[in-house]
């Protein structure tokens, strides 16, 4: 395994070499050819066993990736210096393969030039006689091993100049990636508790329900069958029947509308609040101003369940019959702050629904923040973008 990848260092440097000459091309359109250089040089420590992660999504062109990467602080402190690095190490690699590897074989091969009247000469040496060329043969093989090791060293330095520039230069994107990590595995745990919730609030409402519509039918049947006049206990029954299948159907509409409302694909995320205030048990003072519509449906989607989830928590655990929403839209971004003058002490723990909110939130390229000191009341505050930074 280790010669494997020796001899790939030796061969990327050679190819590195030989496209030394479109490399000075590339530096007439740099920057442009900077995050192109830097990624391809990212792709080979990876052919070379070194733990490298790619910066192009793999769903993406090369003109769909560099345009934006052109106007991130990355590239400059990250891919350009790369671009630099490969530009000067591809040079060496030129040099020390054609001046090596030629005069290795040069050496090698020098008693066959001198069967053909050749004398092959390599540096200041050039051989005098038949037994000078076969003293040359075990110095071309040392030249040609010493030549491998440069190539391998330089390979080594592309790495550790790779490493340096990715980690020391770049510390805002290894931040976001590990962000990105983190947040995976919240809305991984996030999207269980709400398929969780979703299947308990199917089970215990309109299943039942409907369960219970399924009886009192099969007992109107058979009132009907065992006794025609009984007129009373069938109309009794057949009232019960219905007002079963419509509360079933009521818990059915509350369970679609938490997973997506209707109101918020109509009319749009201020009208879709109001509603929810209106619904809510709540005493809700609603103060909206801006307009909508140049929300997202991912943005809007995301602040509306944060509303709803906050009215939620009050009703439930504030101790308070009333709460204030103060919605603002801007065509560049929403606010948001739903405030409670409850007991307090309110927090976002892992695998609960704020903490679910607050990664949909980072998801659209928002945040939400909660202020709940105890006995002070809660205040939850979300913001994001109108339109999603992907």
């Amino acid at each position: 395994m280790a010669q494997i990848r020796i001899a790939r260092r030796v061969l990327t440097e050679c190819i590195a070499a030989m496209a030394f000459p479109i490399l000075l091309l590339s530096i007439l359109v740099a920057p442009v050819s900077a995050p192109v250089v830097a990624e391809t040089d990212r792709s080979r420590a990876r052919w070379c066993g070194v733990e490298t992660m790619p910066l192009k999504p793999s769903d993406h062109s090369w003109a769909q990736w560099v345009a934006p990467r052109l106007r991130s602080r990355s590239m400059w402190r990250t891919d350009l210096p790369v671009f630099v690095t490969v530009v000067l190490l591809s040079a060496l690699s030129l040099l020390v393969a054609f001046f090596g590897f030629i005069g290795a074989a040069a050496l090698v091969f020098s008693p066959v030039f001198w069967l053909f009247g050749i004398a092959a000469q390599v540096g200041p040496f050039t051989p005098e006689s038949v037994g000078e060329t076969l003293l040359a043969m075990p110095a071309g093989i040392v030249l040609g091993a010493v030549t491998t090791t440069v190539l391998t060293g330089t390979s080594f330095l592309r790495d550790l100049l790779l490493r340096t520039f990715s980690r020391s230069r770049d510390p805002d994107l290894l931040a976001k990636l590990e962000e990105l990590r983190t947040s995976r595995a919240s809305l991984t745990a996030a999207f269980e508790f709400e398929r969780q919730r979703i299947e308990r609030d199917l089970h215990d409402g309109a299943q039942q329900e409907l369960v219970a519509v399924v009886m009192r039918l099969g007992m109107l049947e058979a009132t009907a069958t065992a006794a025609a006049a009984d007129q009373e206990r069938i109309v009794r029954l057949a009232r019960q029947a219905q007002a079963h299948a419509e509360r079933a159907l009521e818990r059915l509409r509350d369970t679609v509308r938490d997973i997506h409302p209707r109101e918020l694909s109509d009319l749009g995320l201020i009208a879709a609040v109001r509603e929810l205030a209106a619904r809510s048990p709540l005493r809700v003072e609603l103060t909206s101003t801006g307009d909508d519509a140049q929300l997202s449906s991912p943005t809007a989607t995301a602040v509306y369940f944060t509303v709803s989830e906050a009215l939620t928590n009050i009703s439930k655990h504030a101790g308070v019959g009333n709460a204030r929403i103060d919605l603002r839209c801007a065509t560049t971004d929403v606010h948001v702050r739903v405030h409670d003058d409850g007991v307090g002490g309110a927090r976002i723990d892992t695998g609960s629904g704020l903490a679910g909110l607050r990664e949909r939130m980072r998801s659209v390229g928002g945040n939400l923040e909660i202020l709940s000191p105890p006995g002070g009341g809660t205040l939850v505050m979300a913001s994001a973008p109108s339109q999603p930074p992907w």
